[in-house]
C-alpha cells in the first residue's frame, strides 16, 4: 500500500481546463494500435528554444510520487480513469492538460495484450511477484524499487498524430536525461524500442492509445535490483542484458545522502532524485509543454481523481 505520508500536499497551483480553439493536426494513415515497445519541486517551464518562440506553449499537469512504491494495479487505475476524463472532455469540446504520472512500483511482472508466457522462465501461478497482463504493447517486463516509471497521458491530437514519432519522443525524453544529469550517451538500438547503454538496455517503453489518447509509458532502471529480470526474456529479447544507471556509475555515485526516506538506500535515493528530475525536464523540452505540480489528494489516491 502507498504511505499515508503521500496525501499531504502543498500549495501549488493545478493546470486547468479550458475552452480552446483546436489546433492543426498532422493525419497519420495507420490505424490506431497498441505498439510496443522527474519534475523539481517548482514547477518546470523548459522548451528546445525559448518559450517566446512557443506562444501557445501548453500545460501538463505533474502528480510527483517518484519517492513512493505504488501497487501497480493503482496506478493502471489512475491511468485509466484519466483516459476517461480526457475523452469525456473531448467529447465536450474542452481542452484539458496533458498529464504526468512518475513513481516507482512495488515489484511486478506486466505482460502486454498480446505477451508470450513463453518469455517467463517460472509457471505463472507460481510467480515471484504478482503478474499483470494489461493492454500496452510489448512484451513482459519487470517493475520494482529504483526504477522510475513515467507515464504520460497526453491527447496527440495537439503534438503529432503519429505512433512511431511518440515512441522515438519518449526515447529522446530518456536519452537527453541520461546525458544531462550523468554524461551517459546511450543510443538507440535499430529495430528495437528503448534506450542502451552498449548492449544493456536502460529504459524499456510500452503504450496504448485510445482514441488518440496516450498512456502507459517508460521504465527507466535507476538503482533497481536488476535480479527479477533473470526470471523473465525482457520485452522478448534474447541474448541482451538490462542495465541500470547505478550500475554504470558504479558505487561512487552512492556517496550522497538523500535526507529523508526510509524505504530506500542513502545515496540510492539520492540518484533517483537526480534522474527524476532529469527526466521530467526532458519530457517538457521533447515535448514543448509547461509542466506543473498538481497536489495529491485523498480523491487521486483513491482513484476518484476529482
Amino acid at each position: 500500500m502507498v504511505p499515508a505520508a503521500i496525501s499531504t500536499s502543498t500549495s501549488i497551483a493545478s493546470c486547468p481546463s479550458r475552452r480552446l480553439p483546436r489546433r492543426e493536426t498532422q493525419s497519420h494513415s495507420r490505424p490506431l494500435s497498441t505498439v510496443s515497445s522527474h519534475v523539481p519541486k517548482s514547477a518546470v517551464s523548459v522548451s528546445l528554444n525559448s518559450i517566446a518562440d512557443y506562444p501557445d506553449i501548453r500545460t501538463c499537469e505533474c502528480f510527483d510520487l517518484h519517492n513512493e512504491l505504488v501497487p501497480y494495479g493503482k496506478a493502471w487505475a489512475w491511468q485509466k480513469e484519466l483516459v476517461r476524463q480526457k475523452k469525456a472532455s473531448i467529447q465536450s469540446d474542452v481542452d484539458c492538460p496533458d498529464t504526468l504520472i512518475v513513481l516507482q512500483h512495488q515489484p511486478v511482472y506486466t505482460m502486454g495484450t498480446g505477451s508470450s508466457e513463453d518469455y517467463l522462465n517460472f509457471d505463472v501461478k507460481n510467480a515471484p511477484f504478482d503478474v499483470h497482463r494489461t493492454e500496452r504493447g510489448g512484451e513482459v517486463t519487470y517493475h520494482g524499487p529504483g526504477q522510475l516509471v513515467m507515464y504520460p497521458i497526453i491527447n496527440l491530437r495537439n503534438h503529432k498524430m503519429d505512433l512511431h514519432w511518440y515512441l522515438r519522443s519518449l526515447e529522446e525524453v530518456v536519452l537527453r536525461a541520461l546525458l544531462s544529469a550523468f554524461s551517459i550517451k546511450a543510443s538507440r538500438l535499430e529495430g528495437f524500442t528503448g534506450v542502451w547503454a552498449g548492449d544493456e538496455k536502460l529504459a524499456a517503453i510500452g503504450i496504448r492509445v485510445s482514441q488518440w489518447i496516450a498512456y502507459h509509458g517508460l521504465a527507466l532502471n535507476v538503482t533497481a535490483d536488476l535480479t527479477p529480470f533473470q526470471w523473465i526474456i525482457p520485452c522478448g529479447i534474447r541474448n541482451r542484458r538490462v542495465g541500470s544507471i547505478k550500475g554504470i556509475l558504479g558505487e561512487a555515485s552512492l556517496s550522497v545522502n538523500c535526507g529523508s526516506g526510509d524505504a530506500f538506500v542513502p545515496g540510492e535515493c539520492s540518484l533517483v532524485n537526480i534522474a527524476c528530475d532529469a527526466l521530467i525536464e526532458a519530457f517538457a523540452e521533447v515535448f514543448q509543454l509547461e509542466v506543473c505540480r498538481k497536489p495529491l489528494t485523498e480523491a487521486f489516491l483513491s482513484g476518484k481523481l476529482l
